[in-house]
C-alpha cells in the first residue's frame, strides 16, 4: 500500500502563489550590493581629501570591492548550493553589513581598502544565495516577474548609486555612503530569519573549490596592482614586468587547479563554448568602460569643472537614462536584427561616445562637451549588455545555464575593476594625479583608450557573437 504524500511547505507546482515579501526583501539586499559598485565614485574627492591617498591609489576604493565580488562569485554560488541558500545569503548579508560599518569608520586608506574587499566577499555570498532563493520560492509567471525585477536592479542600482552618493556626501559626509547600508542590512537580516524559507544543505561530501577561487582573486589583485603602478613606474619597468608575470602565473594556475578538482568552479569544457566566452569578453569590456567612465568623470567634474558632489551625481542622470532607454528597446531590436548586429552597433556607439569624451577640452562645458558623449555612450552600453546576455546562453545546455550566468556576473564585476584600473592608470600617466585640475591633461587619454577598447570589442562581436534572433520582445536572462 502506498503512503499518501503530505503537501510540502515548499510546493513548487505551477499554481502555487507566494507572497512578494521575500522578493522585496531580497531585492533590497541586492540593491545595496549593486549600489556599492558606483555609490563611492562621487564621494572619491571627499574621501581623498579626508584620508590622503597616495597618487593612483584612490581607485582601490572601487577596485577592491569589485575584484573580491567578481573573483568570489562562483565560489559563493557553489557555497549556496552546498551549505544552504538562506544560510549563505544571511552570512553574506552580515559580512557585507559589518564591512560597510568598517568602511564608514575607516581612518586610513589601507583600512578603507581592506573593508571594501571584505564588502566584496559579503556581496559574493549574498548575491547567488538570494538569486537561488528566488528561483526556489517562485514558479511560473511569478518567477518571470521576480527574475525580471532582479535583472532591472543592475542598471537601477548603478544609476541610483551616483545620485545617492552625491546626496549623502553633500548633505551628510562621505562616511554615510557606506554607513547607510548598516541599518538596512541589520533590518534585512532580522526579517530574513522570519520570512525567507530555509533550505537544506546539499547531501554528500562535496567540497568548495577554495584553491581555485584564491588563485583567481590573487591573480586579479596583482594584475590590477601592476596596472595601477604603471602611471608612476611605466609599463617597461622591472616592477611592472615582475608583477605582470606574477599575475599571469597566478591566473595560469587556475586551469590546472580546476582540472585537478573533483568539483571545479568552472568545468574546463565550458571554455570551449565560443558564444559564451565571446559574450563574457564583451560583458567584461563594456562594463569596464562604463564603470571607468563613472570613475573618471566623477573626479573630472569635481576636480576640474568645480561641480559639487550633488551636481556630479545628477550630471550622470542622462547617461543612466540613455542606458535604460536602449535596454528597453534592445529586446525588440534583438528579435529583428539579431544579437550580432545589436552587439556590434552597441559597441560601436560606445566607441563613439568614448571618443567624444576624449575630445573634450581642458575646461569643458558639460552641455556642449560632456553631455553628448554621455548620451551616446549610454545608448551603446544599453544595447551591448542585453545582446551579450542573449549570446551567452545560445549554445549552453540547460544544466549549465546557472554556470553560464555565474560566468557573466563574474565578467561583469571583474570587468568593472579592470576598467577602473586601466582608465585611471592612463589618466594618471598623462596628468600626474587623479585629483584636482591636473586631471584635465589625462582625461582625454583615458577615454581614447576606452574608445579603442570598444572598437576592438565591436570587431570581436562581428567575428564571434552568434547571429541569433530571439523572439521579438523576449527579455534576456538577468545576469
Amino acid at each position: 500500500m502506498h503512503s499518501i504524500a503530505r503537501p510540502s511547505t515548499h510546493d513548487r507546482s505551477p499554481g502555487t502563489r507566494r507572497s512578494w515579501a521575500v522578493l522585496i526583501l531580497l531585492c533590497v539586499a541586492q540593491f545595496m550590493v549593486v549600489l556599492d559598485m558606483t555609490v563611492a565614485n562621487v564621494a572619491l574627492p571627499a574621501i581623498d581629501a579626508d584620508l590622503g591617498f597616495a597618487p593612483g591609489d584612490l581607485q582601490w576604493v572601487v577596485s577592491a570591492y569589485l575584484l573580491f565580488t567578481g573573483g568570489l562569485l562562483l565560489l559563493g554560488g557553489r557555497a549556496a548550493d552546498l551549505l544552504g541558500h538562506r544560510r549563505t545569503f544571511l552570512a553574506g548579508l552580515l559580512v557585507f553589513t559589518g564591512a560597510s560599518l568598517a568602511s564608514g569608520l575607516a581612518s586610513s586608506p589601507s583600512a578603507l581598502i581592506a573593508a571594501r574587499g571584505v564588502q566584496g566577499l559579503g556581496a559574493a555570498l549574498l548575491t547567488p544565495g538570494a538569486l537561488a532563493i528566488i528561483t526556489r520560492t517562485y514558479t511560473g509567471a511569478q518567477r518571470t516577474v521576480a527574475l525580471s525585477t532582479w535583472g532591472a536592479l543592475a542598471s537601477a542600482g548603478a544609476g541610483a548609486g551616483v545620485v545617492l552618493g552625491g546626496m549623502l556626501t553633500t548633505w551628510l559626509s562621505w562616511e554615510w555612503v557606506f554607513l547607510i547600508n548598516v541599518p538596512i542590512g541589520a533590518v534585512a537580516a532580522i526579517l530574513a530569519l522570519h520570512i525567507v524559507p530555509s533550505t537544506p544543505a546539499a547531501a554528500g561530501r562535496r567540497r568548495l573549490d577554495v584553491p581555485g577561487a584564491l588563485a583567481m582573486v590573487a591573480g586579479l589583485v596583482v594584475l590590477v596592482y601592476a596596472v595601477e603602478g604603471t602611471a608612476e613606474h611605466g609599463w617597461g619597468s622591472a616592477r611592472t614586468l615582475v608583477l605582470l608575470v606574477l599575475a599571469g602565473g597566478l591566473l595560469a594556475t587556475f586551469t590546472p587547479v580546476e582540472r585537478a578538482s573533483a568539483h571545479p568552479l568552472v568545468p574546463p569544457m565550458i571554455w570551449r563554448v565560443r558564444s559564451l566566452t565571446a559574450a563574457a569578453t564583451v560583458m567584461l569590456g563594456a562594463t569596464g568602460i562604463l564603470v571607468g567612465a563613472f570613475f573618471l568623470n566623477s573626479l573630472y567634474l569635481q576636480g576640474v569643472l568645480g561641480a559639487s558632489a550633488l551636481e556630479t551625481g545628477f550630471a550622470f542622470v542622462p547617461l543612466v537614462l540613455a542606458i535604460g532607454i536602449a535596454a528597453h528597446l534592445a529586446p525588440h531590436l534583438l528579435g529583428h536584427a539579431g544579437a550580432r548586429t545589436v552587439a556590434v552597433v552597441g559597441l560601436a556607439g560606445t566607441a563613439v561616445g568614448a571618443l567624444l569624451l576624449s575630445l573634450a577640452p581642458d575646461q569643458a562645458s558639460y552641455a556642449a562637451d560632456l553631455l553628448p558623449g554621455f548620451v551616446v555612450l549610454g545608448l551603446g552600453i544599453g544595447l551591448a549588455f542585453p545582446a551579450a546576455q542573449v549570446s551567452a546562453m545560445n549554445d549552453v545546455v540547460p544544466d549549465q545555464a546557472g554556470l553560464a550566468s555565474g560566468m557573466m556576473s563574474t565578467a561583469h564585476e571583474i570587468g568593472a575593476a579592470l576598467g577602473v584600473a586601466v582608465l585611471s592608470a592612463v589618466a594618471t600617466a598623462g596628468a600626474g594625479a587623479l585629483t584636482g585640475s591636473e586631471l584635465a591633461s589625462g582625461y582625454g587619454d583615458g577615454f581614447l583608450v576606452a574608445a579603442i577598447a570598444a572598437a576592438a570589442l565591436a570587431a570581436l562581436g562581428l567575428l564571434a557573437v552568434p547571429a541569433i534572433r530571439p523572439a521579438a520582445g523576449m527579455r534576456p536572462t538577468p545576469h
